[in-house]
């Protein structure tokens, strides 16, 4: 199947069938989590990991303290604070490490995955399933994709973070014209 059409279809129906199964609860509590933080400090790797970077930016576009876990500026986390962690296998080493540094410290630890049992599911107080595929997962999952390695997973992660920012909006009471007060304007 190389018509573009066809991709263009089996994709998007990919995507509509995986974002309508995750479970809203799940994404009412992270939400919550997000207002309730004084910061929240985001990570992931790869692919993941700049899904999680636009998602900081549009946190800070927010109004809210938001930090990329890794970069030179990043301060230390503290109790009573938020760390959001994209992760599709939910098993990345350094994830895990900054997963138990977060609850050392008295920080609480949201997980965005495909695999909510995980070595950094083990540690998070908020998670959100993902139902996609992913190379990295190999537990009998009935779950399938026409796109390559992780693509779906990452897909649905940045659509449903797009989504959650939208529903902060609304909660906020901000608009677009607001946050763009927040834009970048040393580019």
């Amino acid at each position: 199947m190389s018509d573009y059409q066809a991709l263009t279809a089996a994709v998007l129906a990919e995507l509509d069938r995986t974002l309508k199964a995750i479970d809203v609860a799940q994404v009412a509590a992270l939400n919550a989590a997000i207002l309730n933080a004084p910061r929240i400090f985001v990570a992931g790797k790869g692919r993941t990991g700049l899904r999680m970077s636009a998602f900081a930016m549009r946190l800070m576009h927010l109004g809210r303290h938001v930090h990329v876990v890794g970069e030179v500026t990043t301060p230390g986390i503290k109790a009573g604070e938020l760390l959001v962690i994209g992760s599709g296998s939910g098993r990345t080493d350094s994830l895990v490490q900054w997963a138990e540094k977060a609850k050392s410290v008295g920080a609480t630890v949201a997980l965005i995955t495909i695999m909510p049992v995980s070595r950094v599911g083990q540690h998070a107080d908020v998670i959100v399933r993902i139902p996609a595929v992913s190379p990295k997962i190999n537990n009998g999952q009935a779950a399938t994709s026409i796109q390559p390695m992780g693509n779906l997973f990452e897909q649905a992660l940045g659509i449903l973070l797009d989504i959650m920012v939208m529903q902060l909006m609304d909660t906020l009471d901000m608009d677009s014209d607001t946050m763009f007060t927040r834009h970048a304007n040393m580019e």
